[in-house]
């Protein structure tokens, strides 16, 4: 079965049943009133607090906008760009262009003009449908993408570079189209998430869609009766892969347009979500905001919160024993995964293994792994070494680059991730650090994580990365930059006594107080780190920050 059937099968069997919600809060502060307060009137209009879709009207949006795809000769060998923020029409236009048979390729929207460019070009890129948010942006380089054949613009006052898809869907037939799909058919094209710079063209078929829904659904043994509340951008596989294990049961799910911790409890509270994938800082966040008393977890209905999981980075055992002190009835789970594998689930820890916090894992559902030496022998338990997945989600390579695909890719499948790990001798496996963040400081290997996990047990800080800036003596050494929770204070001082508590090799050299920046699916942007804390910088910048 491809995934469209999915959709189809839906539509058949709870068409009057609610697909999807739109939460959009920011209409609640324009109007000057509470969550509480608001009272749904016209659910379905565009751009108000809440509006829905039933599994009957997604399959006929996804119907028309296949349909129009067709009509400007877009199909099996085309491939069709989504530029959206989060919204009621992402995924119908997801699966639209999947019906069609060409393959989607969503595109990250905190991309400025260059790196859509960029994309656009790298990924061949005929049709770009976009939201209002890019309309400056796509002006920009509309001149300067000449394969792009079309431009739809979702949303209202088009721009006159641009098709109206309101008005040229409403046109098109909702009868699906007779295209046949099969599991070897090429479904759609992510890009690396860019931490390391321009990102790579990861290319998967249906067959990875397909197999990403049965993993989900079988970690999370979710059922119809389920609402998954989804926060994180559409266009990252986290965030739509965790949401098709709802998708395969028909269960509902809410896209909530904002991380504010109060969003987070209000939706899961007044939609009665079951099941909420966070990323680290969004849990923080909430703790934090419980810890300061400005979300009384009395005022919300939250017994029907059954799982919070969290992935998309190595998770500090500390947060989660943080979480489950204010959430004692809630199950916990973690996932790993990467675009390359269709995010996540490639290994995965399991609500019955918590007392492995820490671990990511063993082999999720239809997956298998190992650990690595630089030679691609398996390293013994307890080792370091990289780890490889292998699976029916993993990508067919990178488009066009058949140099990176052969450097991660074996002839017999197997992924060979860039993270560094270990299994104990149960098998779990533990995450150790980016094959290319390991820090050799006098000829010793410093794994950044480690000290990361040790320093965030610290109630003072609210999230921490460690780099290593070059040294003349040591090659490297470890420089902690520490971001102090609102109305917390810290000096360099605390932080090392702190740090005695840690292996002597292991402590930070140097200390940096300054903000953690983090992409949209929530990793540490390292390169941008070491770009501003490089060698010429380093001096300037601690003068800086000390004030």
């Amino acid at each position: 079965m491809v995934i469209t059937e999915i959709l189809e099968r839906n539509a058949k069997e709870f068409g009057d049943d609610i697909a999807l919600v739109e939460i959009n809060p920011q209409e609640l502060e324009k109007r000057h009133t509470t969550w509480k307060e608001y009272s749904l009137i016209e659910p379905s209009r565009s751009g108000s607090f809440r509006s829905q879709l039933t599994w009957r009207e997604f399959d006929a949006k996804a119907n028309r906008f296949a349909n129009l795809l067709l009509t400007r000769h877009i199909g099996k060998g085309s491939r069709v760009g989504i530029l959206l923020m989060n919204c009621l029409e992402w995924l119908p236009i997801y699966f639209g262009v999947l019906k069609s048979g060409a393959m989607a390729v969503p595109l990250n929207f905190r991309y400025a003009p260059d790196e859509i460019k960029y994309c656009l070009d790298l990924a061949d890129v005929d049709l770009l449908i976009f939201g209002p948010e890019f309309v400056g942006r796509i002006e920009s380089i509309c001149d300067s993408i000449p394969r792009v054949k079309s431009l739809f613009y979702v949303g209202e006052d088009c721009p006159t570079f641009a098709e109206s898809y309101f008005n040229l869907v409403s046109y098109c037939s909702s009868r699906a189209p007779a295209i046949p799909l099969t599991e070897d058919d090429l479904a759609a094209i992510y890009f690396s998430s860019g931490t390391t710079g321009f990102p790579k063209a990861i290319i998967h078929a249906h067959r990875s869609l397909t197999h990403s829904c049965l993993v989900e659904q079988n970690h999370h043994s979710l059922r119809r009766e389920d609402t998954f509340l989804c926060i994180p951008p559409l266009y990252h596989t986290g965030a739509k892969m965790h949401w098709f294990g709802c998708f395969l049961v028909g269960a509902r799910a809410v896209l909530l347009k904002g991380v504010k911790p109060e969003w987070i409890i209000n939706a899961v509270s007044s939609e009665r979500c079951t099941v909420v994938w966070l990323l680290v800082p969004w849990a923080q966040d909430i703790l934090d905001a419980i810890d300061r008393g400005e979300i009384k977890l009395e005022d919300y209905q939250l017994d029907q919160w059954r799982l919070m999981h969290i992935g998309a980075q190595p998770v500090p055992p500390s947060l989660i024993k943080r979480w489950k002190t204010v959430f004692p009835n809630q199950e916990y789970d973690t996932n790993y995964g990467l675009s390359e594998s269709i995010g996540p689930g490639a290994v995965h820890l399991g609500v019955e293994n918590i007392d492995h916090v820490g671990a990511i894992g063993k082999a999720g559902y239809g997956w298998q792994t190992k650990i690595v030496d630089d030679q691609r022998n398996e390293v013994k338990p307890g080792e370091v070494g990289e780890l490889a997945v292998k699976g029916p989600g993993v990508m067919l390579g990178y488009y066009k680059d058949e140099k990176a695909t052969r450097e991660v890719l074996s002839d017999d499948g197997w992924l060979f991730t860039g993270d560094m790990a270990r299994a104990d001798e149960e098998g779990f496996i533990y995450l150790v650090d980016r094959k290319k963040d390991v820090i050799i400081t006098g000829g010793e290997n410093l794994y950044p994580v480690q000290i990361e996990d040790f320093l965030r047990k610290n109630d003072h800080i609210k999230d921490v990365a460690v780099i290593g800036l070059p040294d003349t003596r040591l090659g490297e050494i470890a420089t902690a930059i520490i971001e102090v929770k609102p109305d917390h204070t810290l000096t360099e001082e605390e932080v090392n006594a702190f740090c005695l508590g840690m292996p002597r090799y292991q402590r930070p050299r140097k200390i940096i107080f300054a903000p953690v920046p983090r992409n949209p699916t929530g990793k540490i942007e390292k390169p941008v780190l070491r770009k501003r804390y490089g060698v010429d910088n380093l001096v300037a910048r601690e003068v800086e920050l000390r004030g």
